[in-house]
């Protein structure tokens, strides 16, 4: 007898389409790794700006008002401006939201003053005077720069925060949070911070290399360097024509600080002509742990880093559910039938039912590696399905929605995000037109290959249409 993941898949086939202008490198961060702008915070969870402006020109030729819940360091906002649109963003991450900040600042400061007073900072910052440490460090970034690092780095910050001109301010701390993994013995790994065996921490395992490690002075002037250099475009760098690819500029962008669980509620019915967004993937990825210097920068200690981790959607085994949450919150709108209609799709969705019954069952027989997962894979497309709701009630009729998103593999179990995704979008009102596959899917990860064989699955890019 089919399962119902197969059945739902059958009814979505037709419309599974492999993109082959489409790549990894344009539905990740990769294809902006040398642009202006893109290149000076490498937010590695984000899309590229080429694939924001593919599906924009594309399925939206005429601008209107943008929508991307899951803003991130706003890729997708500013490529809107661009373009023209309206552009509305909400990011929970403290890290993406000063990005965007910091972005914004860049566009409303004077190069050449801008010059002038970087050249200032660096040839004076070392006689800041320092009153404690400016940076304060969270118990798992302890020790993540050498001495002379740290001392360094308070006394740039303390410099910073005498400039009186907050946008300059803005982009010169903007700087040195860019380069803090470059300048640690730390690097970036999916669920963690990986340490360098140089650091003084007892480490387990093979001892981890990262190579160079940069000075702060080197850094910094390169960092810096990088800003100037985007704040002085040169035309001959463009690859098409500034008016048609880039648009007049024109757009604006708003930007709200917090959950998408929250804000989402509280705008209006029909107010957004295109959605383009990618969720985090249900994938375990804990952003709060990769992001942790830039957090600890920012001023977070650990029981705010906490409660930040808890807010955030259910993509790590630490979530607890927030299905109680939900419910008083919609209560307090007075929008119990819409708490009580998501729930019910949620559970009238077979797939999903299918998913979390297998993974209960290989919970109980201990073949799962972490005891959550089943959990935390449940609250995941319990939240998804909130927040796909709610796009489709803010998607204007005929608007379009486009989500990027990957598909996991648990205990050997697929989970078919990209489908389970479209039905709860077709259940709310979306037609779903395409569900673009990139030809080179995500191969699962090297503890399952040992028990299930190298499989890939699928990597797609969603385009629903509201009906």
């Amino acid at each position: 007898m089919p399962s119902e993941r197969q059945r739902l898949y059958e009814s979505f086939e037709p419309l599974l389409e492999t993109a082959y202008d489409l790549d990894r490198r344009l539905v990740s961060f990769q294809a902006n790794k040398t642009q202006p702008f893109y290149r000076l915070f490498k937010y590695k969870e984000g899309f590229s700006a080429a694939l924001v402006r593919y599906f924009l020109n594309r399925y939206a030729p005429v601008s209107g008002k943008l929508l991307d819940p899951f803003a991130g360091s706003g890729t997708s906002l500013f490529v809107g401006k661009e373009l023209g649109w309206e552009s509305h963003g909400i990011e929970l991450l403290p890290v993406g939201a000063f990005a965007i900040q910091a972005r914004q600042a860049l566009s409303e400061i004077n190069p050449e003053e801008f010059v002038r007073f970087a050249g200032e900072l660096l040839n004076g910052f070392e006689s800041s005077e320092v009153n404690g440490d400016s940076f304060r460090h969270l118990k798992i970034t302890k020790g993540a720069f050498s001495q002379r690092t740290e001392d360094l780095l308070n006394k740039y910050i303390a410099a910073c925060e005498s400039i009186r001109d907050e946008a300059l301010k803005t982009t010169l701390k903007f700087a040195v949070l860019s380069i803090l993994e470059d300048i640690s013995f730390t690097r970036k790994d999916g669920q963690y911070l990986r340490w360098d065996f140089r650091s003084n921490r007892t480490l387990a395992g093979k001892p981890f290399d990262k190579g160079n490690i940069p000075d702060f002075e080197t850094a910094i002037r390169i960092k810096l360097n990088e800003i100037a250099e985007d704040l002085f475009p040169k035309s001959d760098s463009l690859l098409f024509d500034a008016d048609t690819f880039f648009g007049d500029g024109s757009g604006s962008i708003i930007c709200d600080t917090g959950s998408c669980l929250e804000r989402l509620p509280q705008y209006g019915n029909e107010t957004f002509d295109f959605v383009i967004t990618s969720p985090p993937y249900c994938n375990r990825y804990d952003y709060t742990r990769t992001y942790a210097l830039e957090l600890a920068f920012l001023g977070y200690d650990d029981d705010a880093v906490r409660a930040l981790r808890q807010s955030m959607l259910s993509c790590t085994v630490e979530n607890k559910e927030k299905v109680e949450q939900m419910e008083a919150f919609y209560n307090s709108l007075n929008r119990q039938d819409v708490f009580a209609k998501v729930l019910d799709t949620y559970d009238r969705c077979g797939a999903m039912s299918e998913v979390n019954s297998v993974l209960n069952t290989l919970n109980g027989l201990n073949k799962l590696n972490n005891k959550n997962i089943a959990r935390m894979v449940r609250n995941y497309f319990l939240e998804m399905c909130f927040v796909i709701y709610e796009l489709s009630r803010v998607t204007k009729k005929g608007g379009h929605c486009v989500m990027v998103n990957d598909n996991v593999r648990y205990g050997g179990e697929e989970i078919p995000a990209d489908l389970i995704l479209s039905d709860f979008a077709r259940s709310f009102g979306y037609s779903i037109e395409k569900i673009f596959v990139l030809p080179r899917g995500k191969g699962n990860s090297s503890q399952q290959m040992g028990s299930f064989g190298r499989t890939e699955v699928r990597k797609c890019v969603y385009l629903w249409r509201k009906l």
